[in-house]
């Protein structure tokens, strides 16, 4: 294919360098050409402004810091939108605004142009490897006709829905991973204070249930298929637990604002006389605010768990 590659920072020089080992014609554009060197080196062409890179693609890939480049390379003078054909692809790389796809969408679909939102997980490493998640929102069509270049970029690109489904996976994927950082550094920080050498301490948890799990796929038996009874871990030993942690912590001084929101949680839960669920019965909590119910059926489940 034809592939336009706009932004060569930290994770899109190596995805760039990726769709041209796996056969593709690229032409590249950033702020100087100087980032490109390696990417000219291996064959790719140059362009000065992000209309002569769409101009010369026949799908264009953009990997920037956040929504307001991205607009400003898709929209603004000299943007994609002034040189994409009718029957072209834009896809976005980058962490994005589900609401700022879903308008440039519409925008250039008057153009003829597909869009799709199709954020990557994997990090620098992933990036340079191959080893690389992609989740895509957008017309199935238009995802089809992209999996070309999309498979020479990463070794699991994902069809996620209609436009901006791509972006609200990842979202969804990095603040779960920044709630749970911050987790990890409230509970390492009390049991280091305790008394327990950082070493023995993350040597012994990584071995537990919980480090022996992938994250999502803790929610797998209880929470997705909304299966609480019988319990696999009672609610009342869970919020026993977390008591005598805060317990720890408090004589330490060590100050636990999740594990008090937790607690905080499981108690709620007790309250409501699910004592002898199980644990995990305290999520229903968040679903009930959020006027959202999270369920998978569990064949479903169980056929992506094979995945």
């Amino acid at each position: 294919m034809k592939v336009g590659f706009i932004g060569l920072g930290t994770m899109g020089a190596g995805i760039a360098l990726n769709a041209i080992k796996g056969g593709h014609e690229l032409v590249v554009s950033d702020m100087g050409r100087n980032v490109a060197a390696r990417h000219l080196a291996a064959g790719a062409r140059w362009a000065d402004t992000p209309r002569e890179v769409a101009q010369q693609s026949e799908i264009v890939f953009t990997s920037l810091p956040g929504p307001a480049e991205v607009e400003a390379v898709a929209l603004g003078a000299d943007g994609l939108s002034e040189g994409l054909a009718e029957g072209a692809i834009y896809a976005d790389l980058s962490t994005n605004s589900p609401t700022l796809m879903r308008r440039l969408h519409a925008t250039l679909a008057e153009r003829g142009v597909a869009v799709l939102d199709a954020p990557v997980s994997g990090g620098p490493d992933g990036a340079n490897s191959g080893k690389l998640a992609i989740w895509v929102g957008g017309e199935r069509e238009a995802y089809d006709r992209a999996l070309p270049a999309l498979h020479s970029m990463g070794d699991q690109p994902c069809y996620v829905g209609p436009i901006g489904a791509g972006s609200i996976a990842k979202l969804v994927h990095n603040l779960s991973g920044y709630i749970v950082q911050t987790a990890l550094a409230e509970t390492f920080t009390m049991g280091v204070k305790a008394g327990l050498p950082a070493e023995a301490l993350w040597s012994a948890v990584r071995q537990g249930a919980l480090g022996r799990r992938r994250v999502f796929d803790t929610m797998a038996r209880q929470f997705l298929p909304g299966r609480f009874d019988p319990p696999d871990f009672a609610l009342k030993l869970a919020r026993k637990d977390v008591s005598l942690a805060l317990e720890v912590a408090r004589e330490y001084d060590v100050p636990m604002r999740l594990g008090n929101l937790t607690l905080a949680e499981l108690t709620e839960a007790m309250n409501r006389g699910w004592e002898q669920r199980d644990s995990r019965s305290a999520m229903i909590l968040q679903e009930e605010r959020a006027g959202a119910e999270v369920r998978i059926a569990a064949d479903r489940i169980d056929a992506i768990m094979k995945e």
